[in-house]
């Protein structure tokens, strides 16, 4: 007994020892009931389907009408979604006790952020809605000529400001939210600068990528929910290979059919130059005329048809659906395993069924970068127009200079007539 209580005293008497913490990364078994089972197998899944299927119904809807109203509500709706992007990842490292003692810089670097990549974007068309007034004109060519120095002292008073009020034991926290701020606003601005771009080079080149990943989710979930069986990737339990590849399938098909659809519509495919409502009228140019294929004689024995008109876009399409199914939803994935690292099953609840805003915008981030890519580099013309230098002359250049352009263009045409 009395060695018992001496090691019990000396037990007692010495200092704690300390266990290494397990891995916050615990891998969930397929088999368990925490949503990794496949959805062919889950008893709940009508449920679910039910009322993911209502959300969707009304997003679709909503989407539509969105796009039916023009490039600026289109626009309007990507800097809402963005808002509310940030928001949810805001959420994920934020700490409602030490904010209580913090400014809300974040705020100020969003704010910047928004002014440096809408002002880029939104210049030209804004000087081209403006032309008329004379004084307005001149204040806003000015703001577009200092624009980029007015958003860098922007971010250097965040940044100053950010430097003044750091406190002690809160170092860490501080400058984790700094970091983490940055990298938000990467994310979200890379996104919803290329989706803006593509709405003014035409509602085309936004609305066809963004569908062809509405159609490959839709038709992912579809299949695997169904017939799904063989899990794809770990780091989302309930993705099919099934499910893969019937929507890959379904995606480049798509994409063909729907870009017949979408470039007869003039008022989707011509670009805004201008911040102007309504819809436009335009030269539809080469990719949106029409092509005539004389079908085989065996396939005209079986079928009506005797030859087909293919729009040329339909083939750049293509490339577009096949990036979109197979490429795009690594996107998703990426998401995933962000989720698991921080322990959360959704981004958000902002919407039944499908989680929060982010959940639905990973795969679209990774779409709307590569069809901005893909239509400047292998589709748009590098003609050089007159409408292009004169808005350059009209923008960049002073009065005086547009003076001694117009001058020196008189002399050098008199002296072509002349010789």
């Amino acid at each position: 007994m009395q060695r018992e209580n001496n090691s019990s005293l000396s037990s007692a008497a010495s200092p704690r020892v300390r266990h290494r913490k397990r891995s916050n990364e615990a891998i969930t078994e397929p088999s368990k009931a925490n949503g990794g089972k496949l959805l062919v197998d889950d008893r709940n899944k009508y449920k679910s389907m039910w009322i993911r299927t209502y959300s969707t119904v009304w997003m679709i809807g909503g989407f539509a009408l969105i796009v039916y109203m023009g490039h600026l509500y289109i626009t309007a709706m990507v800097v809402v979604i963005q808002i509310f992007m940030a928001k949810e990842l805001f959420n994920l490292l934020r700490k409602a006790h030490e904010d209580r003692h913090l400014p809300g810089f974040r705020l100020h670097f969003f704010v910047t952020a928004m002014l440096f990549v809408y002002g880029r974007l939104l210049s030209q068309p804004l000087v081209n809605t403006i032309t008329s007034d004379k004084f307005l004109y001149q204040f806003v060519s000015s703001l577009i000529k200092y624009h980029m120095a007015i958003c860098y002292f922007s971010y250097i008073a965040g940044f100053i400001w950010f430097i003044l009020t750091l406190k002690k034991k809160m170092y860490k926290y501080q400058f984790g939210q700094y970091a983490w701020t940055h990298m938000i606003l990467i994310v979200v601005f890379t996104q919803s600068s290329f989706t803006v771009a593509n709405i003014f080079e035409g509602i085309f080149w936004f609305l066809l990528p963004a569908s062809l990943i509405i159609i490959n989710d839709i038709f992912a979930y579809i299949i695997g929910f169904f017939f799904g069986r063989t899990p794809l990737i770990k780091l989302s339990p309930k993705k099919t290979w099934e499910g893969f590849i019937g929507a890959s399938v379904t995606t480049i098909i798509s994409a063909f059919v729907l870009a017949n659809i979408l470039g007869r519509f003039q008022w989707l495919t011509c670009p805004r130059k201008d911040l102007s409502t309504g819809w436009l009228q335009c030269d539809p140019g080469p990719l949106f005329k029409p092509e005539y294929y004389t079908l085989p004689g065996w396939i005209s024995q079986w079928f009506t048809w005797k030859e087909i008109s293919v729009l040329p876009v339909q083939w750049h399409a293509l490339c577009l659906g096949l990036f979109a199914s197979i490429i795009a939803p690594f996107g998703g994935f990426f998401a995933s395993g962000f989720k698991r690292a921080f322990k959360i099953k959704d981004f958000g609840d902002s919407i039944p069924g499908h989680g929060g805003i982010t959940d639905r915008m990973d795969c679209q981030m990774v779409m709307a970068v590569f069809a901005y890519i893909y239509l400047q580099s292998f589709v748009a013309r590098e003609d050089i127009t007159v409408e292009m230098i004169l808005d350059q002359i009209l923008t960049k250049f002073s009065f005086e200079e547009q003076q001694s352009l117009l001058i020196k263009l008189g002399q050098i045409l008199q002296d072509r007539i002349l010789h």
